[in-house]
């Protein structure tokens, strides 16, 4: 699909506001194309009023332009990569690929209620982004179709470059804040920010350079433990420090608590995207970082041998499927059964402490079907489980590896 074969029909443009936004909303609609925006408010850190974004885009050409709430879904979203504790190499959260999904499906009913059926975004040829919107809506509206500017020859050639698109933007008089001088890029939510690109492609630059957003890096946080409590009920966060909160309001908090003292942020990592290269990003996540330490925690009280195993194996399945975009798959709807079904059991208080980035555990209370027995695993003479019951269990064990060294199987030293 290319713009010329655009020219009169009506488009609707996942849209953030910023350069890419401005840039291919007045490139389409300077040629004839009917362009709605769409912006879906994820609770951006780095914008000050998303407000504005709808005006911004009709002054770039869009004949209609509007903002909708999309914070409860993604809150919705990210509780569930938790609970699949779906991070990415590096300890990457998938914040970033979530939003992407949370985007797709509160645009969808403003689609569907203007009957169109061409969309377009913003995403390079290069990166994850593309992946994650299209098959989101393959999978959600496979009856339309998708206009991707950046595959489109002719934009590519007079407008593929940050450069290109600042100097167009200035030359037809668009507002745009973003400039040449600034040395990297950022993908905002409220879940987490994406800095990447410019400076950062170079493995040879450190990152003392970032501006971070969301919190302060750990090397400038206060030199004193900040304890916090988090009480969780079926899986989710339900009070923070004795406060009764939503998800949302959860997220914002420990954003709060967790960026002043450095955690999750400045996380450097170098990872393998979808089509195949490899990128560097440094994120920031505080919050996810706490809520995702916590819920661990919990399921190292909650999980059996056996169910530990074949959950961290539905774990890295289901990083995967939200970092490529299929999360409306099905066979992410089957690993999300696995790991909302042993949410239920995960209710309790935790307490931790942070200091400098570093998250400390302190206390477990009131988590009813913790499988931990205190008395099972002390070292003293104390509770029901005798020593002795291991004799038959390592006479059989010990049976087994004498006969895999009898058939010569076993390796010399």
């Amino acid at each position: 699909m290319t713009r010329d074969s655009l020219r009169g029909k009506k488009v609707l443009a996942l849209v953030s506001g910023g350069l890419d936004s401005t840039t291919i909303v007045h490139w389409l609609a300077s040629a004839g194309v009917d362009v709605t925006g769409i912006t879906v408010d994820l609770g951006q850190p780095d914008e000050r009023d998303l407000s504005d974004v709808p005006e911004r885009m009709r002054a770039a050409g869009a004949s209609d332009s509007v903002l909708v709430d999309g914070r409860e879904r993604l809150a919705e979203y990210m509780m569930q990569v938790i609970h699949g504790q779906a991070y990415h190499e590096g300890m990457y959260w998938n914040t970033t690929g979530i939003a992407r999904m949370a985007t797709v499906a509160v645009a969808l009913p403003e689609v569907r209620a203007r009957g169109i059926d061409v969309l377009t975004h913003g995403a390079t040829g290069r990166g994850n982004d593309q992946v994650r919107f299209e098959l989101a809506l393959a999978m959600l509206a496979p009856e339309a179709r998708v206009y991707a500017p950046w595959r489109d020859a002719e934009f590519e050639d007079t407008l593929g470059g940050r450069k290109l698109m600042i100097d167009y933007c200035r030359d037809n008089g668009l507002a745009v804040t973003a400039t040449e001088e600034k040395p990297y890029s950022t993908d905002a939510n409220f879940c987490g920010l994406t800095h990447e690109a410019g400076r950062l492609e170079s493995l040879s630059t450190g990152t003392d350079f970032v501006d971070f957003i969301m919190g302060v890096s750990p090397m400038a946080a206060p030199d004193e433990v900040e304890e916090v409590t988090v009480a969780f009920e079926m899986g989710q966060p339900v009070s923070v420090n004795g406060t009764s909160v939503g998800i949302v309001q959860a997220f914002e908090m420990l954003n709060e608590i967790g960026g002043r003292n450095g955690v999750g942020i400045g996380c450097d990592v170098v990872e393998n995207r979808r089509i195949g290269i490899k990128s560097r990003g440094v994120y920031e996540a505080p919050g996810v970082t706490v809520v995702g330490y916590l819920y661990d925690k919990l399921l190292q009280l909650i999980l059996d041998r056996n169910r530990r195993k074949f959950y961290d194996t539905v774990s890295r399945q289901l990083a995967d499927v939200v970092y490529e975009g299929e999360w409306f798959g099905p066979h992410a709807g089957a690993l999300i059964q696995v790991t909302e079904a042993i949410a239920q059991h995960a209710t309790g208080t935790l307490k931790v402490g942070l200091y400098k980035g570093n998250i400390r555990f302190i206390a477990a209370t009131d988590v009813p079907y913790s499988l931990y027995d205190e008395e099972g695993a002390s070292m003293e003479k104390v509770g029901e489980l005798s020593h002795g019951w291991s004799q038959g269990y390592m006479e059989i064990a010990d049976y087994v590896a004498r006969g895999m060294a009898a058939a010569g199987q076993t390796r010399k030293p």
